[in-house]
């Protein structure tokens, strides 16, 4: 049985993973890893917890030792608009956390899952069925970082053999945790506001598409390609994976069909603005569909039915 450690596991994306490792592998074999602060309710009493501050490279290593972990899902990271208002620590956590992350795993022999993002493509990329292979020249500090650490995991893969794995995730969708600082955090928030106001403001412009996946796809992502056969992996690390692009109007729309009276209206946010506009349209995610069986189940339509069952519960 697998021994996981998931740095990063108090964010979006790890709280939810985190739960679903320990139902597919046993409680006691996933190690929730988060920095300074203690999970909450189900995080911390389904499992192990450890303060793990990746930047930490001697605390990573004890907790990796301590546990017998043979498989880490690193994504302790600094989204986006974050990253824009404090580079440095874009800089520390993403890159030097990142370096960490893979020196502990070149030491203990373990598998990573490092998750990449849209944001690694920049203006001169082809904004519509971006290939898996293109030009990569983003103009924010996030897309910088997320670029080193696809060449840092192919580096460490090819120079040291450690077993590195990663998606190029999109915008994600999430009915359990609040957003962190995306850009893609407006459809997020616009569900919540469409069930407690029936009207949203919107930090992005209409007619700004962007790639977006829900979280149930997410997840179904990082555990299948960790599970994939490496002989059949020609790209191991940043693979592109999509299910939809939609913009605002789009979003609004879906939520009208359950909704009616919802009104949406906007404040643009010139930083969150640019960096979305530098960003692809949609991805061509079709060398890992050949490569390890991606597949999603969750569109557009699906996934608003979903948000508003369950925020509508939760919301009451």
């Amino acid at each position: 049985m697998k021994k996981i450690l998931v740095t990063g596991s108090v964010g979006q994306i790890g709280s939810e993973l985190t739960m679903l490792l320990r139902e597919l592998y046993g409680n006691e074999n996933v190690v929730a890893g988060g920095n300074r602060t203690k999970p909450s309710g189900k995080l911390l009493e389904s499992g192990p917890f450890e303060i793990v501050d990746c930047t930490d490279v001697a605390q990573l290593a004890e907790t990796v030792k301590k546990y017998n972990i043979d498989t880490i899902y690193h994504l302790a990271a600094i989204l986006s608009g974050v990253a824009e208002a404090k580079p440095n620590l874009a800089w520390n956590v993403n890159i030097n956390g990142l370096y960490n992350v893979l020196e502990v795993a070149r030491e203990n022999n373990c598998a990573v899952f490092t998750p990449s993002s849209i944001g690694a493509f920049g203006p001169s990329t082809p904004p519509d069925d971006t290939p898996q292979d293109t030009i990569q020249r983003p103009n924010t500090m996030y897309g910088v970082t997320k670029v080193a650490g696809e060449l840092l995991c192919d580096y460490y893969y090819k120079r040291f053999g450690v077993d590195t794995r990663g998606v190029r995730y999109p915008g994600i969708i999430s009915n359990e945790t609040l957003p962190g600082g995306g850009t893609t955090d407006y459809a997020v928030d616009i569900y919540y506001e469409a069930i407690k106001k029936k009207a949203y403001t919107c930090f992005l412009k209409a007619g700004t598409f962007l790639d977006m996946m829900y979280m149930p796809d997410a997840l179904t992502a990082a555990v299948d390609l960790m599970e994939a056969d490496p002989s059949k992996l020609v790209h191991r690390n940043a693979f592109n994976i999509s299910t939809m692009s939609f913009d605002p109007e789009m979003l609004a729309d879906s939520i009208r069909k359950h909704i009616p009276e919802f009104k949406l209206d906007y404040d643009i946010d010139p930083v969150r603005q640019a960096i979305a506009e530098s960003w692809p349209n949609n991805m061509d995610d079709s060398p890992a569909a050949e490569e390890w069986g991606w597949n999603y189940e969750y569109d557009l339509a699906k996934m608003t039915e979903d948000m508003l069952n369950v925020l509508g519960e939760k919301l009451k």
